[in-house]
């Protein structure tokens, strides 16, 4: 048989193989329909308010199957896969005559197959139906299927459904699972050598595969370019350029942000593939940086918690439940954000905002510290020191107890934990106790959640307002409830903004307050600007005790670096409401002045209601202090008793600033015969002479 006629022989074959598929094609669409459904499994996805995802789950089988939507897939991509693989996709009706007809040729010519003369329809009907040879028949079945696919469906969702399942190496198939492994993005914006390599991929997708074979992924990726220039779509210049970019060595990990979140969605609607969240991804990354941060310098046991929310609309916009989701050390598979634990002196300011809106004080109002009972119940301050008389303002800055337990015994603890019912909280009381006193230090149970729903109250105006994770459906509004005045939380709002940044901190405007419950075992920090409010928890997942760490110095510092990275742009803090203004004391009325203390405490007897007494160094003392470089080193004064702040005098010369500690350090500016003499707040002094060698 000579050449010409096996070659004709051959190509009258294909053609009559051809023409016989599309006749019979009525009677096998009825009898075997295009298995279809089963190409239908994807990767389910969880994304967030703007559709970019955050993480994705691989199919039953553990494959990566993301279906793009074309509108996001780079236009240049698409345009070299048709060129390379089908260049009349958008005209043939599934197959393609002149390219079957060459393959003929080709076959007719070397005794086998060289190109399959496939086209995209074809190739999706062999995705759908793996084949486990090229043959004859498989491309008979394949034609016949693709002119199937191509009655049912139109020619941009053939293109979709082959973006869907193109194998692109090891478990990705698709060009979004695709794009995010072998470069870390989105398919919306590839360059020129990343849409080349990923058209070149799937024809033999484990042989191309850049981090396992790099120089036939670069000479496959070249014959794509060269096709595109040959098309018209790329110059030679721009080629050029392209064959410079490096190829990707290894793979990128698919995103896996919100991990916890992720999973609870999934879980409560299995059967969906798409999953909205309100979170947002850049705040949602910066929180996870922060939080992986802290982690790492804090130990390999603590765990880290973080909850961002937008004030005026509830929605959620970062939540961190751990520092690590696989980390077993921390136990980052606890959600920490849903934990019930004790919120320290974070409640505090809703005590003085209750005081606040009965008009019971003003900022600059004076209040006691020191030690007091009430009906047996003895606050006292986390360093075991008192201030004596002190501001509101101060109080609340510097989280002094006994004044916060003070104003919680007058409004009283019911009244508090009704408002915060009023609020959707539901704080939990220890072994079905009541509610007294020791809420307001800490003695109750809340989420870090339900902390930040409550902190949303003195971001928005007194409103608080329900969170939520999951968008809200149309014409629904936030939930909200009044849990205090506008006034009140202004007043809370302008305290807690003039607290001092943790060290290293910039001060950015934010209002915040810290905590730390009884034993060490959780430290918080809470917050807010004008319109978001984030919360902090640091702590062991199981609730050990963790000695040394504290709101103020491990959780807040924390609170600053996530609100810096989660790139949201501090809102200021709203301006005073009508009725509420900050007064000197001097143009306070006379009852607000002072805060006087209600039936139920007690006046304790001790050394607080006596006289200051200079207790070191004791009268008459002979002093051998060292030499420095600038005189005698300085001296530690001790005193006892007395009423806050504590005005010393050296030989009779006042110190610049009175002292409201009990402890006090002297720098004598020579030696011999000293005086040192201290005046207390209600006027009474006390002197001791020394003797400095």
């Amino acid at each position: 048989m000579t050449w010409l006629r096996r070659t004709l022989l051959a190509a009258a074959g294909v053609c009559a193989l051809a023409v016989g598929a599309v006749f019979g094609l009525q009677k096998l669409d009825q009898a075997y329909p295009p298995p279809l459904e089963t190409a239908m499994e994807r990767s389910g996805e969880v994304v967030d308010r703007d559709g970019l995802l955050l993480r994705a789950f691989a199919t039953k089988e553990g494959r990566w199957r993301l279906e793009p939507d074309m509108a996001d897939v780079d236009r240049r991509f698409v345009e070299m896969l048709i060129a390379f693989e089908d260049r009349r996709f958008r005209e043939h009706s599934g197959v393609d005559l002149k390219a079957l007809a060459r393959a003929a040729i080709q076959f007719a010519s070397n005794g086998r197959i060289i190109s399959g003369g496939s086209t995209l329809s074809m190739q999706l009907a062999r995705l759908i139906e793996p084949r486990e040879r090229r043959s004859i028949t498989a491309k008979i079945m394949q034609i016949a299927r693709a002119i199937q696919i191509e009655r049912r469906l139109s020619k941009d969702e053939i293109l979709r459904l082959y973006l869907t399942l193109a194998p692109y190496g090891g478990n990705l198939e698709g060009i979004r699972a695709a794009s995010l492994a072998w470069f870390g993005k989105e398919p919306r914006r590839l360059t020129l050598a990343e849409s080349a390599l990923l058209v070149a991929i799937p024809q033999l997708p484990e042989l191309r595969r850049p981090d396992r074979n790099l120089k036939a992924a670069r000479a496959a990726r070249s014959r794509v370019l060269a096709r595109a220039v040959e098309s018209g779509i790329l110059g030679e210049a721009e080629a050029r350029l392209a064959e410079l970019e490096p190829l990707p060595t290894s793979r990128v990990a698919l995103p896996s942000l919100a991990p916890h979140l992720a999973e609870t969605v999934r879980r409560s609607q299995p059967d969906d593939l798409r999953h909205v969240v309100t979170l947002s991804r850049p705040v949602q990354h910066g929180l996870e940086a922060a939080a992986d941060a802290a982690a790492r310098s804090l130990g390999p046991k603590l765990s880290v918690a973080m909850v961002l929310a937008d004030a005026e609309t509830g929605e959620i916009l970062g939540e961190v439940g751990s520092a690590s989701y696989l980390d077993r050390a921390r136990q980052g598979y606890v959600d920490m954000t849903r934990a019930v634990r004790s919120p320290g002196s974070t409640l505090k300011p809703f005590i003085y905002g209750l005081a606040f809106e009965d008009g019971r004080i003003a900022q600059e109002t004076i209040i006691e510290d020191r030690p007091a009972n009430f009906a047996g119940y003895r606050p006292r301050n986390f360093d075991m020191e008192y201030q004596g008389d002190i501001s509101i303002r101060t109080a609340l800055q510097k989280s002094v107890n006994v004044p916060a337990i003070r104003l919680l015994d007058a409004v009283g603890p019911h009244r508090l934990m009704a408002r915060f019912r009023e609020a959707g909280v539901d704080a939990k009381m220890p072994n079905g106790k009541a509610e007294g006193l020791a809420i307001g230090l800490g003695g109750i149970g809340l989420t870090l959640r339900d902390l930040v729903q409550l902190y949303t109250g003195l971001a928005n105006g007194g409103q608080a307002v329900r969170l939520v994770n999951r968008p809200r459906a149309e014409g629904d509004t936030p939930r909200r409830a009044q849990l205090l005045p506008a006034a009140s939380a202004w007043q809370i709002g302008d305290i807690l903004s003039g607290v001092t940044p943790p060290k290293g901190a910039m001060r950015n405007g934010l209002a915040y307050k810290t905590g730390t419950s009884y034993g060490y075992r959780d430290a918080w920090a809470v917050g807010f600007d004008g319109r978001h409010v984030l919360g902090v928890w640091v702590g062991r997942a199981d609730g050990s005790a963790v000695p040394g760490i504290s709101g103020f110095g491990t959780a807040a510092p924390l609170l600053f670096d996530a609100f810096a990275k989660s790139g949201l742009a501090v809102t200021p803090l709203p301006r005073a409401p009508a009725g509420a203004l900050r007064q000197a004391f001097a143009d306070l009325p006379v009852t607000l002045r002072r805060f006087e203390s209600t039936a139920s405490e007690t006046k304790p007897r001790g050394v607080a209601e006596a006289a200051p007494q200079i207790v070191f160094p004791p009268q008459g003392a002979r002093i051998e202090l060292a030499d420095g470089a600038d005189g005698f080193s300085p001296l530690v004064l001790k005193l006892q008793g007395g009423r806050a702040p504590f005005r010393w005098l050296a030989n009779g010369k006042p110190w610049p600033e009175a002292e409201r500690r009990r402890t006090a350090r002297w720098q004598p500016d020579g030696a011999g015969q000293q005086t040192l003499t201290v005046i207390d707040a209600a006027g009474r002094a006390a002197s001791v002479r020394v003797f400095v060698e």
